[in-house]
């Protein structure tokens, strides 16, 4: 109102009435105009010059305003600043969006005036917040969380918000003074301020500052990375057991169980939220795959080569694909035959001897021809063994090669 601008225009800090002999005493009338935005006139904007210093759990928002009642000459009232209580000054509803608890913090009763008609705060922020996760790169992933500073009940014509440090030096700042060393480092602190299409300002004036913290991750790479990737080597290196002997299958079904009881001891260290799969999931299943197909491979070798006097003769097209050409490739050629010129001299001798023996004569070459399909039954299994055994190799460097890729893509992103 009108009656109240002439007062407000009139009013000033004066230390050299009698009645009052210091500066808190000439404060007084100031106190009682603490309900109302300190400006001589109403249609003047406060601005208020904020930045923060983050600890670590606990960051101090530091903040700056100009209270136009609170001017005073410094040679007259002896000093340039003192501080007061905070209930007996105006403050700014600033708040936080993201604030998802009530700040436990210990509160700091006291601000600072100055003779310019400055007043600095000082708040301690315990914040726990809203963050969208993005956990794909898990273990490796950095983190964007956002803290925006609004006013609730102010527009941005009658509060304006700006920063007020630098946003690198805060970075600096905020790196030599952090005290707790858990599981994120601080990466970068920016700051942008959030401009709305409204001519009329009518709208909050917000300013929101974004914390990109990276997950150390030797810890996850320690205990989860390091047993998988020891576990598929051995299920690899277990290829150089004999594949006729049962002991090659049981030891890949206790490399199996381990690993299983292993993933649900280590569920608990896995990220549970977010909107993708991590990477480390798909990592894990890979291995489990690798580790079960190992097996049902083994399984199939082993029954070839204890089961081979069984089989009917060996097919000619598996003959020349596995005997001929897959030998050759996995540097295993068909065995040949040697001569046995003591059995054609028997065999010559017994024609010649009686027709009594002939009978004889023809189930000795069933006999031979049955040891003959049932060696190649055994060298088709080696062969097999042997070209599954590449394969494995194979599949095993390229996807872990290609998910180390996707990791290095997504942490430099």
């Amino acid at each position: 109102s009108k009656n109240h601008s002439t007062l407000c225009s009139s009013f000033k800090v004066n230390c050299s009435k009698p009645d009052q002999p210091s500066l808190l005493a000439a404060l007084r009338p100031v106190f009682d105009l603490r309900a109302i935005r300190p400006v001589m006139n109403q249609t003047t904007h406060t601005t208020i010059t904020m930045y923060f210093t983050l600890y670590g759990i606990l960051g101090v928002v530091c903040s700056w305003w100009t209270n136009e009642f609170t001017r005073w000459d410094p040679v007259q009232c002896g000093m340039s600043n003192i501080s007061v209580p905070k209930e007996n000054i105006w403050l700014p509803d600033i708040v936080i969006n993201e604030f998802m608890e009530e700040n436990k913090a210990p509160s700091v009763p006291y601000i600072y005036l100055y003779s310019d008609g400055r007043v600095h705060d000082a708040l301690p922020l315990r914040v726990v917040s809203s963050c969208n996760l993005d956990i794909y790169a898990f273990p490796f992933d950095i983190q964007n969380c956002s803290l925006t500073f609004n006013s609730y009940i102010y527009y941005s014509i009658e509060l304006n918000i700006i920063l007020g440090r630098d946003t690198e030096l805060m970075t600096t700042f905020s790196k030599d003074v952090m005290t707790t060393m858990g599981e994120w480092a601080l990466v970068d602190i920016t700051a942008q301020k959030i401009e709305k299409n409204d001519k009329l300002g009518l709208y909050p004036d917000m300013l929101a500052f974004y914390i990109r913290v990276q997950r150390r991750s030797i810890m996850y790479v320690v205990t989860l990375l390091l047993p998988s990737c020891f576990l598929i080597t051995l299920d690899l290196f277990s290829f150089l057991l004999p594949p006729e002997s049962t002991d090659r299958s049981s030891f890949k079904m206790t490399i199996i169980f381990g690993y299983t009881v292993f993933l649900l001891i280590m569920n608990d260290l896995l990220p549970i939220t977010g909107n993708t799969i991590p990477l480390i999931n798909v990592f894990f299943s890979l291995c489990l795959v690798l580790m079960v197909a190992s097996l049902l491979e083994t399984i199939f070798i082993t029954n070839i080569l204890i089961n081979s006097s069984d089989f009917s003769p060996v097919p000619r097209w598996i003959r020349i694909l596995v005997l001929n050409f897959l030998g050759c490739l996995v540097c295993m050629p068909r065995r040949r035959e040697k001569p046995k010129g003591s059995g054609t001299e028997a065999l010559t001798e017994l024609k010649s001897l009686s027709r009594v023996l002939q009978a004889v004569r023809c189930e000795i070459e069933q006999q031979q021809k049955g040891q003959q399909s049932s060696e190649e039954w055994i060298q088709v299994g080696f062969i097999i063994d042997r070209l599954l055994f590449g394969l494995y190799i194979v599949f095993i460097s390229v996807s872990f090669i290609t998910i180390i890729i996707l990791w290095v893509i997504s942490c430099s992103q």
